[in-house]
């Protein structure tokens, strides 16, 4: 049996979100594409367990976050943007960047160093405007934790911006008798 036309339409809607997302993930380009294939592959085939109360882009991150765990669980490869992708990213969004390429460019290098954790938490949040709740459901975690996350997220982004080092632990200091 196949999906319904307004579910698959709605799927298709969706898509640009899920890109996005899909690319704080994973960092090339096929990645993406095989992510979010996956994702709406899965999503076609289990398309009478969505709920139609739920919001369908909250069940699609879901699903796209949940499979690249698992692709992580299955191959510990990963790693951050490597500084040639970083570098060739830099380039094109020089040439076809906002009024201030600049300010684009840095914040793309400064969003490439935070943790994974802290990339997805604000694109749901700051870029989806996914409600805390609602991120809190895409990533399995409590909202305490996502609030925490982000806060951690946003503080770090600042420092890489200002490019300040990461924040350390303060060091107790000897006391001198």
């Amino acid at each position: 049996m196949h999906a319904p036309e307004p579910f698959r339409r709605q799927l298709l809607d969706a898509l640009p979100r899920l890109r996005r997302y899909a690319r704080t993930l994973v960092h090339d380009a096929a990645g993406v594409d095989d992510l979010v294939q996956g994702t709406i592959e899965r999503a076609l085939s289990h398309w009478h367990q969505f709920d139609q109360r739920r919001d369908l882009l909250v069940w699609l991150l879901s699903i796209a976050h949940n499979a690249h765990h698992d692709s992580l669980r299955r191959d510990r490869r990963w790693q951050g943007l490597p500084p040639d992708e970083l570098a060739q990213l830099q380039d094109a969004q020089a040439h076809h960047g906002p009024r201030d390429p600049g300010l684009r460019i840095d914040l793309l290098a400064a969003f490439a160093q935070l943790a994974p954790l802290h990339r997805e938490v604000l694109l749901l949040v700051g870029v989806e405007q996914l409600s805390y709740a609602e991120c809190a459901e895409v990533l399995q975690l409590p909202a305490g934790t996502v609030m925490s996350r982000l806060s951690r997220a946003r503080a770090a982004l600042r420092q890489a911006l200002d490019g300040a080092p990461p924040a350390r632990p303060p060091v107790p200091l000897k006391r001198v008798v």
